[in-house]
C-alpha cells in the first residue's frame, strides 16, 4: 500500500529517539509528520464516571484545552471514584499535540521517600510482610505525583486559568453526590482499607452502618482543599499544612513510613519521550519505563507474528494465541522493567525483531509450563521479581477542538489506597508496587526493588495511536493492576484486527494469562471457546478479568468518532462538534 512509505519513514525517525529512551537521556517528545488537514478535531471525553465526563466537557465548552479538562476530570474522579484514583496518587499521561503531531509522556509516578530502604517490606526474619498489613501502613505511601504532573502539563498546554478548573469538583464535594452501584459494591467488599479509621469514618452513617448505593456522600474537607489548591497551585499539596498532615499520617501507627516535608517539596514529574512501535497500519505510542509500555509493545510484536488477525472472538485459537503471547510478555516484563534511573531496562532488546521472533516460537500449539524470561539484546539477567500488584486505577481520554488529546491513567494503587485520608482524599499505597524481596534466591538484584527516590514499576500504559499521515487515530488505557496489559491488548486486537466497534471490543470477555494462571470471565465466553482452550491446555478459571476499566477512542474513516467505555464500570463516551 502506498501509505506505508511515509509510515516507514516516520518509524525510522522514531526508532532513533526510542533507542535513547532506555538510557534516561531521551528527547522529550516523539515527532510525527505534520498532521494532514482533517475535520477530526472535536470535543470528546471518556471517563469512568459520568460526573467526571461532565466536569471535563464543561471546561472544553468554555474554550479550555485537553490539559485543562484533564485537571477537572482528575479533581472529580478523586471525589467520586476514590477507590481508584485521586490527588493523593500518581499518573502517566500520554499527550498528542494536534498542531505539531508530537507525542509526549508526562510521568507523575510516585517516588520512594529518601528514607526508604530495600528491606522496608521485610520482617525481622527477612521474610516479606503480609500484603494486607503492608498495604494499609504508613510506609506504603509514596510521594504523590499526579498534582505536580498536571501542573506541568497545564503550564505547557493550558488555556484557562488553573484556579478556574476545580469549580465542579468543589461544588459537588460540598453539596454531595449519590454513591454509584460500583462504589457501593466496593464499600460492601472485604478490603483491609475499609478497616482503617479514616475510611471507616468517611463512609459510615451516623449510626455506624456503612453507606450504600443511592446514599449521598458529602466531603467538605475535600471541597476546602480544592479551594486552596485552586488559589495556591500545586504547592497547596506539596508544602504547608497539607504536606505536614501527609507526613503525620504516614509516619504514625504500625509500620510507620519515613516521608518528610522535604520529600514532598522535592517531588518533580518527568517529561519523557514516548516509546513508539508499529502495529498493523498504526504507530502505537506508550510511556517508557517505569511504565510497562515496552512490555505492551512486545505483546503486540508477538501477536503480529501470529494469524490472530485472520481469526475472531469466537475462535478458541485466537484466544490461545493471545494467552500464550501474554505469558511470554509478562515473563519478560516482570524480570526487566523498573525505573530506568536505577535499573538497566533493555528497551531496544525487548522489541528487537529477531528477539521477538525467537520468543514467538514459544507460543506453540498447546500451553505448557510457564515461560521463563528470555535474555534480550543488551540485557543483564535481573533477579526473579516478587511484586504483588493489585487492581485499582482509572483511565480517561480527553480531546479538544485543536486536536490535542490526553490519554491518562491515574491511580492510588489498590482499593482506597492505604485507607488513610488527608484533607478529604486518600493516600496512595504505591510503595507496595515494589518487589518486597530485593534479591532473588541466587542473590541477583530485582529490577523493581525499593530504593530512595525510585519510582515503582507500573502497569499503566495510556497509549495513543497515530495513522500513516501522522494524525491522531486512537487512544486506549485501562485500570486493573498487572492485568492492564491484557485488558488493553484484548481491546486493541478486537478493535483493529477484528474490526469490532470500540464499545463491542471493550465488552468482549477478558482473559489474563500470566505464569501458570489462566484467569478470566469464564461465563462470558462461548462454550466452544472454553472447550477449545481446554483442548489446547488452558483451563480458564475465574479471577482477574472481572473488573477491568478500559476506555478507548478510535477515529475511523478519517473523521468518524468511535469511542467506548468499559461496561463493567459506570461511564460515558461523548463527542460533539467543535
Amino acid at each position: 500500500m502506498s501509505f506505508l512509505r511515509p509510515l516507514v519513514s516516520f518509524l525510522a525517525a522514531l526508532a532513533l529517539g526510542a533507542c535513547g529512551a532506555g538510557t534516561g537521556t531521551a528527547p522529550q517528545s516523539a515527532s510525527a509528520p505534520p498532521p494532514s488537514a482533517s475535520p477530526q478535531p472535536r470535543h470528546f471525553a471518556i471517563a469512568s464516571n459520568p460526573l467526571a465526563v461532565e466536569a471535563g466537557l464543561a471546561v472544553l465548552r468554555r474554550g479550555g484545552s485537553a490539559a485543562d479538562a484533564a485537571i477537572a476530570v482528575q479533581a472529580m474522579l478523586s471525589l467520586v471514584e476514590p477507590q481508584s484514583s485521586g490527588l493523593g496518587g500518581g499518573a502517566f499521561m500520554t499527550w498528542f499535540d494536534g498542531a505539531r503531531g508530537t507525542v509526549t509522556v508526562y510521568d507523575g509516578r510516585e517516588t520512594a521517600p529518601a528514607g526508604a530502604s530495600e528491606t522496608m517490606f521485610l520482617d525481622a526474619a527477612g521474610k516479606p510482610l503480609p500484603f494486607g498489613d503492608a498495604v494499609t501502613s504508613g510506609r506504603a505511601t509514596g510521594v504523590p505525583g499526579a498534582v505536580r504532573m498536571l501542573a506541568m502539563v497545564h503550564g505547557e498546554h493550558g488555556k484557562l486559568p488553573w484556579a478556574s478548573l476545580f469549580d465542579d469538583a468543589e461544588r459537588t464535594a460540598r453539596e454531595g453526590f449519590v454513591i454509584t452501584p460500583r462504589l457501593g459494591r466496593f464499600l460492601g467488599g472485604r478490603f483491609p482499607q475499609l478497616g482503617v479509621a479514616d475510611a471507616r469514618a468517611y463512609f459510615s452513617n451516623a449510626d455506624g452502618t456503612m453507606k450504600k448505593p443511592g446514599d449521598r456522600l458529602v466531603n467538605t474537607p475535600y471541597a476546602d482543599f480544592l479551594l486552596r489548591l485552586a488559589a495556591q497551585g500545586p504547592d497547596a499539596l506539596y508544602t504547608g499544612e497539607t504536606a505536614r498532615r501527609i507526613v503525620e499520617k504516614t509516619t504514625s501507627g504500625t509500620l510507620p513510613g519515613t516521608m518528610t516535608v522535604a520529600d514532598l517539596a522535592a517531588y518533580r514529574p518527568v517529561k519523557r519521550e514516548a516509546l513508539c512501535n508499529p502495529y498493523r497500519v498504526y504507530l502505537v505510542c506508550v510511556p517508557p519505563p517505569p511504565s510497562s509500555g515496552v512490555g505492551f509493545l512486545e505483546l503486540l510484536a508477538l501477536l503480529e507474528r501470529t494469524d490472530i488477525d485472520k481469526r475472531g472472538p469466537d475462535d478458541p485459537q485466537a484466544w490461545f494465541l493471545f494467552a500464550q503471547a501474554s505469558r511470554i510478555m509478562y515473563a519478560d516484563r516482570d524480570r526487566y522493567v523498573g525505573d530506568p534511573a536505577f535499573a538497566q531496562v533493555p528497551i531496544k532488546g525487548l522489541i528487537d525483531p529477531a528477539y521477538v521472533a525467537e520468543r514467538a516460537r514459544l507460543i506453540g500449539t498447546t500451553a505448557g509450563a510457564p515461560p521463563v524470561a528470555g535474555i534480550p539484546p543488551g540485557a543483564a539477567l535481573a533477579g526473579v521479581d516478587a511484586t504483588v500488584e493489585p487492581g485499582g486505577t482509572s483511565h480517561f481520554i480527553v480531546g479538544d477542538a485543536q486536536g490535542n488529546v490526553v490519554s491518562m491513567t491515574t491511580t492510588v494503587e489498590s482499593i482506597f489506597g492505604t485507607g488513610r485520608m488527608v484533607d478529604g482524599f486518600f493516600l496512595n499505597n504505591q510503595m507496595t508496587d515494589f518487589s518486597f524481596v530485593p534479591r532473588d534466591a541466587e542473590g541477583r538484584p530485582v529490577a523493581n526493588a525499593v530504593a530512595p527516590g525510585k519510582r515503582p514499576r507500573s502497569s499503566m500504559i495510556p497509549l495513543v495511536l497515530i495513522d500513516e499521515a501522522g494524525r491522531f487515530a486512537g487512544a486506549f488505557g485501562s485500570a486493573g493492576g498487572n492485568a492492564i496489559l491484557a485488558y488493553v491488548g484484548k481491546s486493541l486486537v478486537a478493535a483493529i484486527d477484528w474490526q469490532l466497534p470500540v464499545q463491542e471490543a471493550l465488552a468482549l470477555p477478558n482473559l489474563v494469562a500470566r505464569g501458570a494462571a489462566f484467569q478470566g470471565e469464564v461465563d462470558k465466553f462461548p462454550p466452544d471457546v472454553i472447550e477449545g482452550l481446554k483442548a489446547r491446555g488452558i483451563d480458564l478459571r475465574p479471577g482477574q478479568g472481572e473488573d477491568s476499566g478500559v476506555h478507548a477512542v478510535m477515529i475511523r474513516e478519517g473523521d468518524r468518532f468511535d469511542g467506548g467505555y468499559d461496561p463493567r464500570r459506570e461511564g460515558r463516551a461523548i463527542a460533539e462538534p467543535k
